[in-house]
């Protein structure tokens, strides 16, 4: 067998130890360019990241200043809706009051013919009341009187009905009549108002005298214009409270009592308890004397008119037993 006289072949010959080495040179140079441009690269990635987020919070600052200011917004838009639903709310409820009017005037122009029938009935008997009152009582100079009523109390109190009736259509007539009963005690030694519930038109001179001074008349006066304690167009409150708290056997005091109606109550009931409260001494003399005026405020009113013959029986009654006198007026002038 003949020998071969090939070389056998290395495989980690010289040369390819080269081919290998000049690779692993090649990858690591590329390493170390790659690590010396890294620093570089993070280092503009971070002032650009810096810069987003500085922007971003100027936006975020600019956003918050919206949402406050439409937050503003939304809080006087709600406030303005609420203003609105309560003008319509008012307003419905004026709406509401003028149909009611109107339905109260329609129904007025449909018995206007009952309304003046009724009117004149009443007036007539009125009168009639009046001329015979006068003719049974007749004046006594000696005694202080004029047109009917004794002017010889040394104190007046007046007791005033301030009911919605009174207040809106009689008032002027009430602040005359005042006056005029004022200049006929031009010298009195104490003054008095309360209203038929027994409030005082003076708080601070409950239960005392007001003494009876040009200036104190002044006050009075001015102070009627626009007094407007509640009433339930009863009397008897103010009546009792008079007589309970100022009657004295050494004072000669007047009532006057300004009413247009008597709508609640028992008219003996009154007469009952003004009876048991202004008793007569021994010589037959009531602690107060108690006059009256009626107002014609509700002639003209369809259903009231058992009110007003029930206020004109009780003040005639309380007249005549208590030594007063009752005037009926038929006209708000």
């Amino acid at each position: 067998m003949k020998k071969s006289n090939r070389k056998p072949i290395e495989i980690f010959s010289l040369s390819f130890l080269d081919v290998i080495s000049c690779g692993f040179g090649a990858i690591i140079l590329l390493l170390v360019i790659s690590k010396i441009s890294e620093p570089i690269v993070l280092e503009q990635t971070t002032t650009d990241l810096k810069s987003v987020l500085i922007k971003s919070k100027e936006q975020l600052e600019i956003i918050k200043g919206e949402i406050k200011t439409s937050y503003t917004q939304l809080s006087e838009s709600d406030r303005q809706l609420q203003a609105l639903k309560n003008q319509r709310e008012t307003r419905s409820a004026e709406l509401s009051k003028i149909k009611g009017q109107y339905e109260k005037i329609t129904d007025k122009l449909q018995t206007q013919t009952i309304i003046n029938e009724k009117l004149s009935r009443a007036r007539q008997q009125l009168s009639e009341e009046m001329r015979r009152l006068q003719k049974n009582k007749p004046i006594n100079n000696k005694n202080n009187t004029i047109g009917g009523i004794s002017v010889n109390s040394e104190y007046i109190i007046f007791i005033i009905d301030t009911s919605g009736s009174m207040q809106n259509f009689a008032w002027p007539l009430v602040r005359k009549k005042m006056q005029e009963i004022l200049q006929v005690h031009p010298n009195v030694k104490g003054i008095q108002v309360l209203n038929d519930m027994g409030n005082y038109m003076f708080s601070q001179y409950s239960g005392r005298w007001i003494s009876d001074t040009p200036a104190r008349r002044r006050a009075i006066l001015k102070r009627l214009a626009s007094w407007e304690p509640f009433s339930n167009s009863s009397p008897e409150e103010g009546i009792t409270q008079a007589i309970k708290t100022f009657h004295a056997a050494d004072k000669q005091i007047a009532l006057y009592i300004f009413g247009d109606d008597f709508s609640r109550g028992s008219i003996q009931s009154v007469i009952n308890t003004v009876d048991r409260l202004n008793r007569s001494n021994l010589k037959g003399k009531k602690r107060v004397r108690i006059n009256a005026i009626g107002f014609p405020v509700l002639f003209n009113q369809p259903g009231t008119e058992l009110n007003i013959a029930k206020f004109s029986a009780l003040m005639r009654k309380l007249a005549e037993n208590n030594n007063g006198s009752f005037v009926g007026l038929t006209q708000l002038k």
